[in-house]
């Protein structure tokens, strides 16, 4: 009879624990609304900024790129994605920055999906575009 118990009682041991951790499962392959996603690159020579992205839970998207703030509209699905520039604000920026930042604003513009890989989240389209959640 003992051992009956036993045996009921780490039953019902496993499954609170397997059922506790579904809940965290869900939470890391939801996409990260209001949390600031730092590209992952290193920063350009002579700076320590590197772009960030933040996307509302209301569609409201935040990018800080390397030298301009661009704000816009994103539209997120289980697995895809669509970014909108609306307004930009300019800066005084060497030749080097505006390209990139070029760059990175059409590469965003044509992104088209995205996945999450625990902080690691990576926008999909004509070319990859890696992020990582920032911690503080």
């Amino acid at each position: 009879m003992l051992s009956l118990r036993r045996l009921f009682a780490c039953g019902l041991l496993c499954a609170a624990i397997v059922s506790s951790s579904w809940p965290v499962a869900a939470i890391e392959g939801a996409f990260p609304f209001d949390r600031d996603m730092m590209l992952d690159v290193p920063p350009m020579r002579g700076s320590k900024r590197v772009p960030i992205l933040e996307i509302a839970a209301s569609g409201a998207a935040s990018m800080q790129l390397w030298c301009v703030s661009v704000q816009g509209k994103a539209d997120v699905g289980a697995d895809t994605i669509t970014i909108v520039p609306t307004a930009a604000q300019q800066g005084q920026c060497a030749p080097e920055r505006r390209t990139s930042d070029e760059n990175l604003l059409a590469a965003l513009v044509q992104v088209t999906g995205w996945r999450r890989m625990g902080d690691v989240i990576e926008l999909t389209g004509a070319t990859t575009l890696r992020f990582r959640l920032m911690t503080n």
